[in-house]
C-alpha cells in the first residue's frame, strides 16, 4: 500500500473504496483522536478488498475525513479511502 505511484510494470485491477465512521459521544463531543482508529479500520478494509481481488498491492492511496453534524443528533466522524489496485506481471524465466 502507498499513497504514490509505482516506477515498476503493473496492471491495473480497478478501484477500491471504503467508509468507515462513528459517533462522537455527547459527553465528549470534539473526541477527535478517534480519527486514528478510523484510518486503521479504512487501511484494513483496502487491503482485505485487494486481497480479495487477487491484487498485489494497492497504490495512490487517498483519504478523506468530514465530521458530518446533524441537527437532531450527534456528530459523527467519517473517513473515506480509496485506491488503485494492481497486479505485477509474473516474470517467466527463459533457459
Amino acid at each position: 500500500m502507498t499513497t504514490g505511484g509505482l516506477n515498476r510494470a503493473h496492471a491495473i485491477q480497478g478501484i477500491l473504496t471504503t467508509t468507515t465512521s462513528t459517533m462522537l459521544r455527547s459527553e465528549k463531543p470534539d473526541e477527535f483522536s478517534l480519527f486514528d482508529k478510523l484510518f486503521d479500520e479504512a487501511k484494513q478494509n483496502l487491503m482485505k478488498q485487494a486481497q480479495e481481488a487477487k491484487a498485489d498491492g494497492l497504490i495512490e492511496v487517498r483519504f478523506n475525513t468530514e465530521v458530518v453534524r446533524m441537527n437532531v443528533a450527534p456528530k459523527f466522524l467519517v473517513v473515506h479511502a480509496y485506491g488503485t489496485a494492481v497486479k505485477f506481471p509474473s516474470s517467466k524465466k527463459t533457459e
